[in-house]
């Protein structure tokens, strides 16, 4: 169980999760930055700081983490969709506010009263004397990088840009409303684009993610527009993107979840693979992905004829 003191949090950042109880439910943790509510087998996730576009501070760092890693035991949820508070924007990177507000020696470090306890610093930039080590705020944000398997789904409304990139790199696909703009900043403001566009790599053609990069707070991303190059799955009105991200994660939900689990691990790895090596470990993720239940469930639902109606998109 999480170790209570005085004014402190159960939710810690990556240094202290050895402090977090993860087999505690979701519904049992009062989150500051973002809001979870499960919908049958689909857990709902709002980014809830709309006063900053949604923009992720070392607070909301923290929650995430605790989120994902939390979802990982909870057999009750099947699937995730994530989406931004307001109409206005999904998120839009680090709040540079906070980090206005450093008051570390070497200025590259964040506070937040979460954080104030001894200890529990989240840095940005070089560790220690050296840069060698280095404190990269956006690593505990995406699912993938805190072990999570189970499928999750972006509903983007409104702008994306920046560091929600480290979110949208690692959810499965997106559903976008006709509104959402996608671009990065970086390079407008005198700073390399490096983790994002690297986590973005796999969802983007190369020249359309060098071009995106390159031309800053010049140009967007059109909802339209990244349909067309595969960064969207789909595009939907704006008021339905939430609903519609939610109807494709129940139906992928009400599949035997040791199939899908195993379905994305087996993607997923073939994406750092050589394609001969990825085919090589093929029979081990059938191997894991397949029991005689979930074939059985799979045989059983062949034989009733009571399959889903199937769309065409």
């Amino acid at each position: 169980m999480a170790v209570e003191q005085p004014g402190w949090k159960t939710f810690w950042p990556s240094n202290r999760v050895y402090d977090v109880d993860y087999h505690e439910p979701i519904a049992n943790r009062n989150f500051e930055t973002i809001t979870c509510e499960q919908v049958d087998s689909v857990c709902l996730v709002t980014l809830n700081r709309p006063e900053v576009h949604n923009a992720f501070n070392s607070t909301m760092q923290c929650e995430l983490r605790v989120l994902w890693r939390t979802l990982r035991y909870d057999n009750s949820v099947r699937g995730v969709v994530i989406t931004g508070a307001g109409d206005r924007a999904f998120c839009t990177g680090i709040d540079r506010s906070e980090i206005a507000q450093d008051d570390s020696p070497s200025q590259q470090g964040t506070t937040d009263p979460l954080m104030s306890a001894p200890g529990n610093r989240i840095n940005v930039g070089q560790a220690g004397e050296t840069p060698f080590m280095f404190d990269d705020p956006g690593e505990s944000l995406g699912p993938k990088s805190c072990g999570l398997f189970k499928p999750v789904i972006a509903a983007v409304n409104g702008i994306a840009c920046g560091g929600a990139f480290y979110i949208l790199g690692e959810v499965d696909f997106i559903v976008a409303s006709d509104d959402a703009t996608f671009f990065d900043p970086h390079v407008t403001y005198g700073m390399t684009a490096a983790f994002e566009p690297m986590l973005m790599l796999s969802k983007m053609p190369f020249g359309e993610l060098v071009r995106m990069s390159l031309m800053g707070i010049a140009e967007r991303v059109s909802a339209k527009r990244a349909h067309e190059i595969g960064l969207v799955s789909e595009v939907v009105d704006k008021d339905t993107v939430v609903s519609r991200s939610m109807d494709l994660a129940q139906m992928i939900a009400s599949n035997p979840p040791l199939a899908v689990q195993g379905t994305l691990r087996a993607i997923w790895a073939a994406r750092e693979l050589s394609p001969s090596q990825a085919v090589a470990l093929g029979y081990a993720f059938v191997g894991l992905g397949t029991s005689p239940d979930s074939l059985m469930q799979g045989q059983e639902s062949f034989q009733s004829k009571n399959r889903p109606k199937w769309t065409l998109r």
